[in-house]
């Protein structure tokens, strides 16, 4: 017998189970779900292989994940395990693990130093960064701010740009970062 095959033959003692504990009938399963009686009695006893749309109903029905009633096996680690990268004086951590589209980092700033350059840098793609902690100062063409905890800005990398902290302390950004181009809109479109 295949996994697949084993793990839709332990279907029907799972909802049997279910049904049971809840202590109702066939029947009243049926009523709930809109199958009959005699398709839940064979999905219970495996003379019926149980379809999606036959799950969705009885996990619904049963108040549980469809996952719990095909018993998914579970996912694989979550997490993110980050690794820093020293770079230019600064600390990128990675916090996106998939190629391509926006990758988003985790940027600490260095503290402002005297010999503070702002020379600027110009490439494809869009950028969005939020000031976690610490201030930033960043210049964009010929204008030039000031940003601190909690502000954000959002703009086209192929403009003249550099960014540093504006303080005596180290500065954190959220920076989401889209080399073709992609925008992260805060505001919804009207």
């Amino acid at each position: 017998m295949s996994s697949s095959e084993e793990v839709l033959a332990a279907v029907g003692p799972r909802l049997r189970t279910l049904r049971r504990a809840r202590g109702i009938t066939l029947d009243a399963l049926a009523a709930e779900t809109g199958l009959t009686a005699s398709t839940l009695s064979r999905l219970e006893t495996g003379r019926l292989r149980p379809t999606l749309e036959q799950l969705l109903p009885l996990a619904r029905a049963h108040g549980v994940p469809l996952d719990d009633l095909v018993a998914a096996p579970p996912t694989g680690d979550p997490r993110i395990h980050l690794r820093p990268v020293r770079r230019f004086g600064l600390t990128i951590v990675p916090l996106t693990r998939r190629p391509g589209g926006v990758q988003a980092y985790k940027v600490i700033y260095p503290p402002a130093g005297r010999e503070a350059t702002t020379q600027r840098q110009t490439h494809d793609g869009y950028e969005w960064f939020y000031v976690l902690n610490g201030s930033i100062r960043f210049v964009l063409g010929e204008r030039e701010f000031v940003l601190g905890a909690g502000e954000a800005a959002e703009f086209d990398t192929r403009v003249p740009h550099w960014i540093g902290s504006a303080g005596a302390q180290p500065a954190e950004l959220l920076t989401l970062f889209g080399p073709q181009g992609e925008r992260a809109h805060l505001e919804p479109h009207q």
